[in-house]
């Protein structure tokens, strides 16, 4: 029978409908009062409770994987926020030795000027570093964040707590450019430490600084020490610049030179002090030095005076017998 054959329901079969209902209702409560129910009622928990079970199971189940979602969602976010900071120590950790370490820089150009107590320098710090290559020679220069309105003017020596660095070349309004001792186009007047010998330091490109114009037949010890000599008035007297690592001579040759391994590291630079009481002078080129020969060297007879300087053989007055 289809459901389009069905006839509708009257009011008075949705009323004998709904008056059994409330009679098996009443039924089932009287029965339940007088206790005659707990039969049926075990038989149907004894049928439904193995379901029950499963049912509670599964759900018990489902709600643990939505709570482990939820947990795992949490745990990354928490990740995620010790990541981060993490991060932020370990950036104020890096930040703290930094600190730290130019602190123990400042101490050790503090040590070094406290030495020379004569002296006034200008601490500054290196903005760029410059090694360049033109047509004529090699450039070895740094830049330092002092120029002309901090009192920095051309020719002050530079210097940190190792030793020479080189003197200022160049001077603009708030930054000025430093010539590198071993540039070049470097020259420094240097002494000898132990034996007193003097010379001129030169720089030469991608090596070490050579220290000639030293006399011929003196003794020069591999190790000595080299200090700035204050001849010709472009630096002052006793500032380190480097050690001998290898001395040169040749029997023909009038002069001997050691190559001079400098006390600076260049590689790691990056705050210097600017010596700004010392006025260079200039009193001669500094290669204009007269070689002083120890008394038992005799000079050779090729040997001639540097320009301006006087040879002895020549003033020396001429008597007749």
């Amino acid at each position: 029978m289809r459901d389009s054959d069905r006839r509708p329901w009257s009011p008075a079969d949705f009323a004998i409908r709904l008056t059994i209902l409330a009679l098996a209702a009443l039924l089932l409560l009287a029965l339940q009062q007088t206790g005659r129910l707990e039969g049926v009622e075990g038989a149907v928990v004894q049928v439904t409770t193995p379901g029950q079970i499963t049912l509670t199971g599964v759900t018990d189940r489902v709600a643990s994987l939505f709570e482990t979602v939820n947990n795992f969602r949490n745990l990354q976010q928490r990740v995620a926020e010790l990541e981060q900071i993490s991060d932020s120590l370990l950036v104020e950790n890096l930040r703290l030795q930094e600190v730290e370490r130019e602190n123990q820089r400042l101490r050790e150009l503090l040590g070094f000027a406290e030495t020379r107590p004569g002296i006034q320098y200008r601490s500054g710090q290196i903005l760029a570093r410059s090694i360049g290559f033109d047509s004529n020679n090699f450039l070895n220069y740094i830049m330092l964040d002092l120029g002309r309105q901090h009192g920095i003017a051309v020719g002050m020596p530079v210097v940190n707590d190792q030793g020479l660095v080189g003197r200022i070349s160049e001077v603009n309004e708030s930054t000025s450019k430093v010539l590198l001792i071993t540039d070049a186009d470097s020259t420094v007047n240097a002494i000898l430490q132990s034996s007193r010998l003097t010379g001129v330091i030169t720089g030469r490109p991608g090596e070490d600084p050579v220290m000639g114009f030293i006399p011929q037949g003196s003794e020069v010890s591999v190790g000595e020490i080299v200090l700035t000599s204050g001849m010709g008035g472009n630096f002052p007297k006793g500032i380190p610049i480097g050690q001998v690592t290898e001395v040169r001579q040749r029997d023909f040759d009038v002069f001997q030179e050691a190559t001079i391994r400098p006390t600076v590291d260049f590689g790691r630079l990056e705050l210097v002090m600017i010596i700004t009481n010392f006025d260079p002078l200039e009193i001669v080129e500094e290669f204009d030095i007269i070689p002083q020969f120890p008394a038992n060297v005799t000079p050779p007879d090729d040997a001639s005076p540097a320009n301006g300087a006087v040879n002895p053989a020549e003033s020396a007055p001429v008597t007749t017998p």
